[in-house]
C-alpha cells in the first residue's frame, strides 16, 4: 500500500537562511522567473503531492486556473527546503510554505511575502498513545518526548509545558529523526511533538494503535496558518496572483460542496494516492482549508511573530505588513 510521507519540518538554523540571503542578494536581480521562459505559472509544493494540496488540484482539474488565463504547473520539490528559496531567487512564481517558516526566513533576509493561505489552522500537535502513560500534559513529567528538529518544535513544547507548571527540564528530549509515529509504537518515547493531526493518527490506526492529541493552539501557542502561498516581495506585485487566488477560491468552494467528486478528481490527477490512508487524511483535512485564500489577518501574524521573538526562535523582524501582501 502506498502511503504519503509526512512533511519535512520547516525549521532550520537562521545561519543557513542568512547565508542563502547573502548569496541571493547578488543573484536574484539577474535571474529570470521561470514563467518567462516557459509560459507556465509555476507553483512549487512544500512536499510530495498529498491531500493538503487538494484545493490546488481541484482548481487545476476543474479548469478554474485556465478560466483565469493561467497555465498553472504544480511541481513537487526534489528538496522540500528549496521552494521558498527558489521563489525568492526568481526561479518560480509561487511556493507552498508554512507561516512559521515565513517569519524565520524573513528574519534571515529572504525577500518573501505571503499572498494566500491553503490551510488556516495548525496541523502539528503533541501526540501520545491513548493507552499509554500520558493522559494529560502534567503526566509528561519525567517522560521522554520525541522531536525531529529543535528550535520551533521546542518552543511549542516549552509553551505547552509551562501552561501546566512544567519546563523542558522536567522531560527528556529524544531526537527521533522524523520517525514520530514509529517511535511511539516502539515505546522509544512517551510522546512526540510535531505530529500532524491529519496524518499521524491514521498512521497509528493502521498499526492497530490509537493516539491522543494535545493541540498547540489550545495550550498557549497563538494560532497560525499551517500552509500558505509565498511570492517574492522585492518586485512589484504580479497581477496574476489575484487571478490565481480567485481560481483557488473556486477550487475550495467546489471541494467543500462536492467532496466525493473532488476526491475522484484528486486521485485521477495522482492515481497512486488512491488508498485507504490518503482517503482518511483527505476526510480529516477538508475542514481545515481556508475558505477565503486571499484573506489576511495582520494582527494574527503580529501575535505569532511576537511569540517567535519571545521564544528566541527569531530576532528582529520587519513589520508584518511588509511580508503579508494583498494581491491586487
Amino acid at each position: 500500500m502506498r502511503t504519503i510521507a509526512p512533511r519535512t519540518p520547516f525549521t532550520r538554523t537562521l545561519f543557513a537562511w542568512t547565508l542563502f540571503a547573502l548569496l541571493l542578494a547578488g543573484a536574484a536581480q539577474a535571474t529570470p522567473a521561470a514563467q518567462a521562459a516557459t509560459g507556465k505559472y509555476t507553483v512549487l509544493l512544500d512536499w510530495f503531492l498529498n491531500p493538503d494540496h487538494a484545493p490546488l488540484v481541484v482548481a487545476l482539474e476543474k479548469g478554474f486556473f485556465t478560466e483565469e488565463g493561467l497555465d498553472v504547473e504544480l511541481v513537487e520539490p526534489a528538496d522540500p527546503n528549496d521552494p521558498p528559496k527558489l521563489v525568492a531567487a526568481g526561479q518560480a512564481d509561487l511556493a507552498v510554505s508554512y507561516q512559521p517558516m515565513l517569519h524565520i526566513q524573513v528574519a534571515a533576509g529572504l525577500p518573501l511575502t505571503r499572498i494566500g493561505t491553503l490551510i488556516a489552522t495548525p496541523l502539528n500537535a503533541l501526540l501520545t498513545l491513548a493507552d499509554g502513560p500520558v493522559k494529560t500534559i502534567e503526566n509528561l513529567k519525567g517522560k521522554r518526548v520525541g522531536y525531529s528538529v529543535g528550535g520551533f518544535e521546542e518552543a511549542l513544547l516549552k509553551t505547552m509545558l509551562e501552561r501546566h507548571g512544567l519546563s523542558l527540564k522536567d522531560i527528556t528530549l529524544v531526537n527521533v529523526n522524523f520517525a514520530l509515529s514509529q517511535s511511539l509504537l516502539s515505546h522509544q518515547v512517551d510522546a512526540v511533538i510535531g505530529a500532524y493531526r491529519n496524518f499521524d493518527s491514521h498512521q497509528l490506526e493502521q498499526a492497530g494503535a490509537k493516539g491522543r492529541f494535545f493541540y498547540v493552539e489550545e495550550e498557549g501557542v497563538p494560532p497560525f496558518d499551517e500552509l500558505i502561498l509565498v511570492a517574492r516581495s522585492d518586485v512589484p506585485p504580479d497581477p496574476r496572483q489575484a487571478a490565481f487566488l480567485r481560481a483557488l477560491e473556486k477550487g475550495v468552494q467546489f471541494l467543500v460542496n462536492h467532496p466525493e467528486e473532488s476526491w475522484e478528481l484528486f486521485v485521477k490527477y495522482k492515481p497512486d494516492l488512491d488508498d485507504k490512508l490518503n482517503r482518511e487524511i483527505w476526510d480529516d483535512t477538508l475542514r481545515r482549508f481556508a475558505l477565503r485564500p486571499a484573506a489576511s489577518d495582520a494582527g494574527r501574524y503580529r501575535r505569532f511573530a511576537k511569540f517567535l521573538q519571545d521564544q528566541g526562535v527569531v530576532g528582529a523582524l520587519p513589520p508584518v505588513e511588509s511580508y503579508l501582501r494583498e494581491a491586487d
